[in-house]
C-alpha cells in the first residue's frame, strides 16, 4: 500500500514538472516574438514602396477582405502579397511589388507580379 502512495506522489510531481516546462517554453516563445517585433519597429524597412522583390512563400493567410494572401519575408521583413494565383504553393518563389507599409512599418502589403 505504501508503494502505491509513493508511485502516486511521484506521478503528481512528474506532471507538475512537465506542466511547468511547457508553460516556460510558451512564455519564452512569446518573449522572443515580442523582442523581434520591437526590433523591427526600430529599424528601417529593407524594402521600398513601388519596388519589386523576390522571396519564397512561407505560408498563406486570409486577408480581412476574405482573399487568400501569400506571406513571405525579405531580409526578415514580412510581406503580405495579394492577387496570388490559386496554383501557388508554400515554398514557391515569387516576385511582388510593395504597395504600402502597415502603421508601425513592421510589415508591408504587396501585389503579385510573377513566379520567379
Amino acid at each position: 500500500m505504501e508503494y502505491v502512495w509513493i508511485a502516486t506522489g511521484a506521478g503528481v510531481v512528474t506532471l507538475l514538472l512537465a506542466a511547468a516546462v511547457v508553460r516556460r517554453r510558451r512564455s519564452s516563445g512569446r518573449r522572443a516574438s515580442k523582442r523581434a517585433h520591437e526590433a523591427a519597429q526600430q529599424r528601417e524597412p529593407p524594402v521600398e514602396i513601388g519596388e519589386t522583390y523576390e522571396f519564397g512563400v512561407a505560408e498563406f493567410t486570409d486577408h480581412h477582405s476574405g482573399d487568400r494572401v501569400a506571406v513571405g519575408k525579405v531580409e526578415g521583413f514580412v510581406l503580405f502579397t495579394a492577387d496570388v494565383p490559386d496554383s501557388l504553393a508554400e515554398g514557391d518563389v515569387i516576385r511582388a511589388r510593395v504597395l504600402s507599409f502597415n502603421r508601425g512599418r513592421t510589415s508591408a502589403d504587396a501585389t503579385f507580379v510573377e513566379r520567379a
